[in-house]
């Protein structure tokens, strides 16, 4: 399959799963437009999803702010030439300045980061978990918002499993095993999936929000 790169994939891959999965229909409505979210795959957007997890959209785009001021141009070598009091003052924690470190050294040392887009989802993953601190969710996102992978869906991150979890009326969140399982039934579009529960997910809470008002 082609990557996901516009709007019009994320139309045909949801056609595609309501059709294999009747019970997306009102997860579907209830979501409303189902993003893109595409970024710039390579060395650079690796890098921006390593410092931007688990922090606040506006914490994350003030941390790569100063990222970028601290190191002019993103790259492995610029990473390479800090030491860790640098980076510490660009607001990086030190397991993510070391994430960072490691990546810069495996892309220094050959690791083709655009090359690894255009490789198939089993063998990408396991080239970026090979690298200290890349964990399996880090790779995941790389994969669905850099490569635009089709067929992707990052079973650790919490959000989707309670999107699932509301969005089947299931007694308990499911862990990654149970999630892998569900989530088969969307092969080879498990990567719109992923889009379309993330947004059922802000949906759903944007309008418990509301109604508490």
């Amino acid at each position: 399959m082609k990557p996901i790169a516009c709007e019009a994939d994320i139309a045909q891959g949801l056609a595609v799963l309501l059709e294999a999965d009747p019970r997306l229909a009102p997860i579907i409505e209830t979501a409303g437009p189902v993003p893109l979210r595409l970024q710039p795959a390579g060395f650079e957007g690796l890098c921006r999803i390593v410092v931007s997890q688990q922090l606040s959209v506006a914490s994350a785009r003030a941390i790569w702010a100063r990222v970028e001021a601290g190191l002019g141009r993103v790259t492995p070598e610029a990473v390479l030439a800090q030491d860790e009091e640098g980076l510490r003052a660009m607001g990086l924690s030190r397991p993510k300045l070391r994430t960072l470190q490691a990546v810069s050294e495996a892309a220094a040392g050959g690791l083709d980061l655009l090359h690894l887009c255009s490789l198939d989802r089993d063998a990408a993953h396991a080239a970026l978990t090979s690298v200290k601190g890349i964990g399996p969710w880090t790779a995941d996102i790389y994969l669905l918002f850099c490569a635009g992978h089709p067929d992707v869906f990052p079973v650790g991150d919490l959000a989707l499993q309670n999107a699932v979890r509301d969005g089947f009326s299931l007694a308990d969140r499911p862990d990654p095993a149970a999630l892998e399982t569900i989530a088969a039934a969307w092969r080879p579009w498990r990567g719109v999936a992923a889009r379309l529960f993330w947004a059922y997910y802000g949906a759903t809470r944007k309008n418990s929000a509301n109604s508490a008002l």
